[in-house]
């Protein structure tokens, strides 16, 4: 198993200020130097940062993005939709009024715009469109050398996974940074609880149980003038094809708390249930509503995943870790970060702002000419929640390996108005095939 120490937690959390003590003598003001990985960048150089994906979390992490360095703007825009892109565009003008330089010639709309901000001079690229397009936005910002913060999930199928892979080792080879979506990692608290945990602090873990049940997501009313395809692209998360399922697009996250209790290590296999009790109406899409998912790990540690998207219903939203020294307990719900047992331990600290770190330290690190690289953790807990996916839409056992080897393709080879998939069935366990 591949495990961290504390000294990691620290090493990390340093980058936050490391921007601010980098010294003037031996830095670089070229855009070359820019993607360059042991080059400071002189505090001159103004950092050009492109936007995919105009959305709430793309508009949020431009905002951090903006805040997180001195010298930076906002240079590109990219969204499928125009009224998504004036509307971000608006809002972060009246934020940093003096960061934003995207004249109109810089506002791309349509399903090539990505590329176009990848082309447009910039240096640093924040991923943010529905998960279905991070591949090819992954693969084409690697090739064009840039600085990346890559939302998650970063795929939705296998295929798109190894794409990520593949994108992410070129990465490394080039030493570009990729700072994840996965935000808990860059939150205070839980870097302290999760390097406990991996310490041995509650000893060799037989047992996680994570859930991430919640009420209903976001919905939009379809419009007299959207098409088919539109209509799904606004309502992206209730399409498999488009986010992956709920699984995959948003309880990842607590799977993802597992993946780094387990060291990152992937889990052998998985099976579980899954179905769709309450948003039944086709106007929901065809993505269940609810999932149970028992991971299995080389130990023979099993991780219990639940999650849930159905209003009035009791939420929870935490990771419990059952050690054979003691129990840990991320609890986000309750804002409890604990160890019980042979050392007991609770986060009484400052939580920061993690949303904002993640683009600080990403931004240090930049400054500082240091490599960061979130691009193996990032698909591999992608991959663990589209596995567990495979598992309940299936009801059969899916090992790791099968997974990755799956031939199921949810996302179109080129995407673009008269691609997109229009028909969908609803998954039934125990008839829909595994591909």
């Amino acid at each position: 198993m591949e495990t961290h120490n504390r000294r990691d937690f620290l090493r990390l959390t340093s980058l936050a200020v490391a921007g601010s003590m980098l010294p003037l003598a031996g830095c670089s003001t070229t855009k070359e130097a820019a993607i360059a990985t042991g080059i400071p960048i002189d505090p001159s150089y103004k950092l050009k940062v492109g936007l995919i994906g105009c959305g709430g979390r793309g508009t949020g992490a431009a905002n951090q993005a903006l805040h997180a360095d001195e010298n930076v703007e906002l240079y590109a825009m990219a969204d499928l939709f125009a009224d998504q892109l004036e509307n971000s565009l608006e809002t972060l003008k009246r934020v940093h009024p003096d960061k934003i330089n995207v004249p109109e010639e810089r506002q791309f709309t349509g399903f090539d715009s990505y590329q176009k901000v990848i082309d447009s001079g910039i240096d640093v690229v924040l991923l943010a469109a529905p998960p279905a397009f991070r591949p090819a936005h992954l693969e084409a910002s690697v090739n064009a050398d840039l600085h990346i913060f890559c939302e998650k999930p970063v795929a939705v199928d296998a295929p798109g996974y190894h794409r990520i892979i593949d994108a992410v080792d070129i990465a490394e080879q080039k030493k570009l940074s990729i700072v994840s979506g996965f935000c808990w990692r860059y939150h205070t608290p839980k870097r302290e609880f999760f390097s406990r945990v991996l310490d041995g602090q509650v000893g060799d873990i037989r047992a996680i149980y994570n859930t991430y049940n919640t009420g209903s997501a976001i919905f939009r009313d379809r419009q007299p003038e959207w098409s088919e395809a539109e209509f799904q692209l606004r309502n992206w998360m209730y399409y498999t094809w488009i986010a992956g399922d709920h699984i995959v697009e948003q309880a990842v996250h607590s799977i993802d708390f597992m993946a780094w209790a387990m060291g990152d290590e992937v889990p052998l296999n998985a099976v579980g249930t899954g179905g769709r009790q309450v948003r039944t109406d086709p106007q929901y899409g065809h993505i269940f509503d609810h999932f149970a998912i028992t991971y299995e790990y080389a130990n023979g540690a099993k991780g219990f995943h639940m999650s849930r998207q159905q209003a009035n219903c009791q939420n929870s939203y935490k990771a419990e870790i059952f050690g054979t020294d003691g129990i840990g307990r991320a609890d986000v719900s309750r804002n409890i970060h604990s160890i019980e047992g042979r050392r007991n331990w609770e986060f009484d600290g400052e939580a920061n702002n993690m949303y904002q770190t993640q683009h600080d330290e990403l931004f240090a690190a930049i400054r500082k000419g240091v490599h960061l690289n979130d691009g193996y953790y990032m698909a591999k807990s992608t991959m663990a929640g589209i596995m567990g996916r495979m598992a309940a839409y299936t009801g059969q056992r899916i090992t790791w390996d099968q997974a990755l080897n799956s031939q199921e393709a949810l996302v179109p080879n080129s995407l673009n108005w008269d691609s997109i998939p229009l028909e969908h069935g609803v998954a039934m366990p125990g008839i829909t095939p595994f591909v």
